[in-house]
């Protein structure tokens, strides 16, 4: 009987695969604490405050939506991947576009809660 042979993912490639998803993964922590403030900023927000606070926060989930719905891509993309070579590829530039996503979001958010903030008069 035929015994196919095991195919080992060569430690380079899992090497960089590692570090490819730690990268998304600290960048998604990154844009994460910027949600997360700005759901502070909504739930601590009154007056002039209150109307930026909510966009802050539809902002946010949106962008949440967003990067939820790239990961089903993503996973889609890599469960179609015909071999080792194009699953690294695809695998490789989700990291990177999830990166700069990630920045590109969170630079968004902190812009706006910079404003929000410019907004509140001191009290005084």
């Amino acid at each position: 009987m035929y015994e196919a042979p095991q195919f080992e993912i060569p430690e380079a490639v899992r090497e960089i695969a590692e570090r490819n998803v730690e990268q998304a993964r600290s960048a998604y922590s990154q844009f994460m604490d910027m949600t997360r403030q700005a759901q502070d900023m909504v739930s601590k927000s009154q007056g002039a405050m209150a109307a930026s606070a909510m966009d802050i926060q539809a902002r946010a989930m949106r962008y949440a939506e967003q990067n939820i719905d790239q990961s089903f891509r993503f996973a889609s993309d890599l469960a179609r991947a015909r071999d080792l070579k194009e699953y690294v590829e695809i695998q490789t530039k989700y990291a990177q576009t999830q990166m700069q996503a990630y920045a590109s979001q969170a630079q968004d958010l902190g812009r706006m809660m910079t404003d929000a903030a410019a907004k509140v008069k001191p009290n005084g």
